[in-house]
């Protein structure tokens, strides 16, 4: 009877790693000028008022979680075309981007969009998979 753990040695960790890495610092540098815009425009602020406001602020997270999920994907795709990319690739891509994205929390940066909550902690899983759908088989 095979190990199924087995299978973790022979996934591409670097490049997921790479690729979580590459995507957090995007995220990083979002929110950076994100967090300037709301410093310094008052429109930006009422805008996010708005935006993360109830009934409409819990999508709000969902949707930006999601789409960082969908982007660390399409970054994997671009970047690394060489890895061949199926369904276990897209869960150990989850892990590693959690990861990555859980150290940037413990630097002294503005956490304007991605704190790891637990809608975001539902958002990045789903939206990996639903970039990544034509792998799963």
């Amino acid at each position: 009877m095979s190990d199924p753990l087995n299978s973790l040695k022979y996934l591409p960790w670097l490049s997921l790693f790479q690729v979580s890495a590459l995507t957090t610092l995007i995220v990083a540098i979002l929110e950076l000028f994100l967090n300037l815009g709301l410093r310094y425009s008052s429109i930006i602020g009422v805008v996010l008022s708005i935006l993360y406001a109830p009934p409409l602020g819990v999508l709000m997270i969902f949707i930006v979680a999601a789409s960082v999920g969908v982007m660390a994907v399409y970054l994997l795709e671009r970047f690394y075309p060489q890895v061949r990319i199926n369904g276990n690739v897209l869960w150990a891509l989850v892990p590693c981007l959690a990861l990555v994205l859980s150290l940037k929390l413990l630097l002294p940066l503005p956490a304007v969009l991605v704190d790891l909550q637990g809608t975001q902690l539902m958002g990045i899983p789903i939206g990996i998979f639903w970039q990544g759908q034509r792998y799963w088989r």
